[in-house]
């Protein structure tokens, strides 16, 4: 069987002549290192991280099929192998494959590159991700939606849809939103609590601006529906209880209507023949 075309361009590595210490044309993601060891720049970039990740993941696992990850290498090039670039997107999203666990993202491997990327912008990769990144994503792997956000300044948000090879600007409608063709969902900004910060947070959201639920938050609901359904089903038997009682003490009044009416029949009964009987008594002989 012949091996499927790679889904990348380096002709200064052609195959079976890697790079010193790298395994023939082309590596897996079992070859390749998948983790630097370097840390997301503060706390609030890992849980904002964290929180799109999460929703999609449960969106994702509904649909049964498509991966989505952070902070995690994806690789598009062997240039990157070889200059050792391995860094990748913080949040990306691909469409269409099976979910399951990665090492990295490796798109000879897998097929394909991401659909979608997001970047969370710090003081030290803004200029980056707004300049080389974008171009890289633009030009190199793609990527058919572009997102950036600040979680520590949530109006530096912004969206990119590939549209002719050049990226274009997704406009905020009229809450804010911005919205993602590809995925049929929207990013939305919320006020809330999540891991005990209360903050803004940039979250996945369905065209019309609910969240999507987190699985923690996914498993809170079940657990309030479920809680509800057996206080209604408490509430239903409570009531069934008590129409039942209802039931029993109008058999029991219509028990005793009945004995008395038997009984005032019975005495009329009894009062007709005793007159009867005078009017016997009293007739001449």
């Amino acid at each position: 069987m012949s091996m499927a075309q790679p889904l990348f361009s380096d002709p200064d590595w052609p195959a079976g002549d890697p790079p010193e210490g790298m395994p023939p044309v082309p590596p897996t993601q079992d070859e390749l290192p998948c983790d630097d060891g370097e840390p997301m720049e503060t706390q609030r970039h890992k849980w904002q991280m964290d929180l799109l990740i999460d929703a999609l993941d449960l969106w994702l696992q509904e649909k049964g099929e498509g991966y989505t990850n952070g902070n995690m290498f994806v690789y598009f090039s062997l240039e990157q192998t070889r200059g050792r670039h391995f860094r990748g997107p913080d949040v990306f999203v691909v469409l269409g494959v099976p979910r399951g666990e990665r090492k990295s993202w490796v798109v000879w491997e897998q097929g394909k590159a991401p659909d979608v990327v997001i970047e969370l912008l710090s003081r030290s990769t803004a200029a980056s991700d707004k300049g080389e990144k974008k171009e890289i994503y633009q030009d190199r792997m793609r990527v058919p939606e572009y997102f950036w956000f600040d979680p520590f300044n949530p109006e530096d948000r912004a969206g990119f849809q590939l549209t002719d090879g050049v990226y274009q600007p997704i406009e905020r409608d009229g809450q804010g939103r911005l919205h993602s063709p590809l995925l049929g969902l929207t990013l939305v900004l919320w006020q809330g609590d999540y891991l005990g910060i209360e903050g803004t947070w940039l979250r996945w959201a369905t065209p019309d601006g609910v969240p999507l639920p987190t699985h923690a938050e996914a498993a809170w609901n079940a657990a309030e529906d479920a809680r509800q359904r057996a206080e209604t089903q408490t509430q239903l038997a409570q009531e069934q209880m008590r129409l039942a009682e209802k039931q029993r003490r109008f058999a029991q009044a219509q028990q005793v209507l009945a004995r008395t009416e038997r009984e005032r029949a019975e005495r009329a009964e009894t009062e007709l023949a005793r007159l009867k009987a005078l009017l016997e008594g009293d007739k001449p002989r």
